[in-house]
């Protein structure tokens, strides 16, 4: 599958896509709901420990390509949506075991999403997205394109997980297994969040903004080949660090800043628990 998605993608045909390409896309499709093919997989020999599957990606874009602009309306006069034909809404059967509660919810098809997991109204997934088994998706989340989202994680309400398709040799963001994010959080530009760590209400992780570990004394920062990755069980929340220079020392401003307060144990467990009974 990954040498025909390239061709296609790379050797756009003079004469336009025929049906042996839609019924390509349509297998590479049924294969990202499946979870069978990833925009990202595990990969201990990176430094991220994982690997960007960039023919994925252009599978993904390839869908757009194909697909024209239709009416996907269920009411065209009360509320009109319009979109490509090749990216509907997702239809889960209700053995699935994933939990779509009413009230304003969208997955878009080419998405894996594990059983047990919870969508609150409203979310939305994004076409590429991977959310694993036992997953909550609180009220107002957004999972962008192509982000991985572990198992047994909780993205709060109102946190904004981003989403990247190009280019297409770029790491989309990662949350690991049993990782808490609260309320409006907002991971960006293709940060790692290791397994088990806990982000605190409000806190914004990216490419631009170091993140200070207090307890190693140490400073973690992107760089220009690797993105920002939070270290495994570290709890983080939103902090700031004084202006050391010039007008911004002269007002006493500060700028906002992670900060590692410490690495998750057993008391942090038990604050962070959720409730097995909404399962």
């Amino acid at each position: 599958m990954q040498a025909r998605i390239e061709d296609a993608f790379d050797n756009k045909p003079a004469g336009g896509y025929r049906e042996e390409h839609w019924k390509l896309f349509g297998e590479f499709k049924a294969a990202l709901n499946a979870g069978e093919i990833r925009s990202a997989s595990p990969d201990p020999s990176t430094a991220t420990g994982w690997s960007v599957n960039a023919w994925v990606k252009k599978g993904i874009l390839l869908g757009f390509r194909l697909g024209s602009i239709v009416d996907m309306s269920i009411d065209a006069q009360r509320q009109p949506f319009m979109d490509k034909a090749t990216y509907p809404v997702r239809q889960f059967p209700a053995d699935a075991g994933i939990r779509i509660v009413p009230g304003g919810s969208s997955v878009r098809d080419g998405c894996y999403i594990g059983r047990s997991v919870t969508c609150m109204p409203p979310m939305y997934i994004n076409v590429g997205a991977y959310v694993g088994e036992g997953t909550m998706v609180d009220s107002h989340v957004l999972v962008g394109s192509c982000a991985q989202i572990g198992a047994r994680v909780h993205l709060s309400a109102a946190v904004q997980i981003g989403g990247v398709l190009e280019p297409v040799g770029a790491l989309p963001v990662i949350i690991e297994d049993d990782v808490l994010c609260g309320g409006n959080c907002g991971v960006y530009e293709g940060t790692v969040v290791k397994s088990r760590a806990v982000l605190g209400t409000g806190t914004i992780l990216n490419r631009s903004t170091p993140v200070y570990d207090l307890v190693n004394g140490t400073v973690i920062k992107a760089t220009d080949d690797e993105p920002l990755v939070i270290p495994a069980g570290a709890v983080v929340v939103a902090g700031s660090r004084a202006v050391t220079s010039g007008p911004g020392k002269d007002w006493g401003i500060s700028i906002y800043t992670p900060v590692i307060i410490k690495y998750r144990d057993a008391k942090t467990d038990a604050k962070i628990q959720l409730e097995d009974l909404l399962r």
